[in-house]
């Protein structure tokens, strides 16, 4: 019973969201990262942002807003998208991409690296989250080197706004729930169980992946060079049309000839792209000199 009024209580306390703030607030996180907040993502900024404003003593989202802009330092939009993303990810999620990456993909790129006299090979994920995206992709890249990988140089860049995503990436741990779709085999290799029953990445996964913050948003990135593959799934769907061509344009600039793109399934390039060949859904390939 306590805890039954203890929730109504917390409920009633909640401060209120007007039409005007939700419009303040939602456009801000549509300029500053492309996000499109829909009416239906109104409770869930209500819940997750009041927190925030109870934990820093603003009396109104108004408040909150205005010092939002006003913090030059960048650490309150720092945190108001790291209280508003969803970064609900599991290992080896979409396994069909892997299978793909794994058998048809990490060959042909060894190929046509090889025919380039090159062994530099750069994958990134784009919207990392949590990391298992990226550390999968290592673990494969892995298994299909083997004795030699020490003749590669091999580097998974994985990007993500939210700091809070970004430091779980990095301390790679995680648990039970996170690595059951993982095959028995790569887990066992590239995991260590730890005394609490949590699963931590090992140190040779680990030491081929780099992980930065990275707004999506921005016109060009810090790039040097291209990438054979670029996985960006589950991301896009945040996105309106005309921010999803924008990325997908900048994807393409920095991917190389016949470079593979993944997306999420619930996403689309279309299959009239000039720029991009439709491989298998959610699968797409980069258009020579296009």
């Amino acid at each position: 019973m306590n805890n039954l009024v203890t929730e109504s209580a917390s409920i009633i306390e909640l401060i209120r969201l007007s039409d005007k703030e939700y419009k303040l607030i939602s456009g801000l996180v549509y300029d500053k990262f492309g996000i499109n907040l829909g009416e239906q993502k109104r409770s869930l900024i209500v819940g997750r942002l009041n927190k925030v404003l109870k934990q820093y003593g603003f009396r109104s989202f108004q408040e909150y807003y205005d010092y939002v802009l006003q913090d030059n330092s960048g650490a309150a939009l720092t945190t108001l998208i790291d209280r508003i993303s969803t970064n609900h990810t599991f290992f080896n999620r979409e396994k069909d991409h892997f299978e793909y990456f794994s058998e048809m993909a990490i060959p042909e790129i060894i190929r046509r690296l090889k025919n380039q006299n090159c062994r530099d090979m750069r994958i990134w994920c784009a919207g990392c989250s949590t990391g298992e995206e990226s550390y999968t992709i290592a673990m494969l890249l892995l298994e299909h080197l083997g004795n030699e990988l020490k003749a590669w140089d091999i580097g998974i860049l994985a990007t993500d706004i939210s700091s809070r995503a970004l430091e779980k990436a990095v301390n790679g741990v995680y648990q039970d729930e996170n690595v059951a779709k993982l095959p028995p085999g790569l887990k066992n290799k590239y995991l260590i169980r730890q005394e609490r029953g949590d699963w931590m990445v090992n140190d040779k996964v680990r030491s081929i992946v780099v992980y930065r913050k990275l707004n999506l948003m921005g016109e060009s990135y810090p790039f040097k060079g291209r990438f054979q593959t670029i996985f960006c799934r589950n991301v896009m769907i945040y996105f309106d049309k005309p921010t999803r061509e924008a990325l997908v344009a900048r994807f393409h600039r920095y991917l190389d000839d016949d470079g593979f793109l993944f997306i999420g399934h619930s996403e689309t390039l279309g299959r009239d792209s000039r720029s991009f060949r439709y491989l298998k859904p959610a699968l797409y390939q980069r258009v020579q000199g296009k």
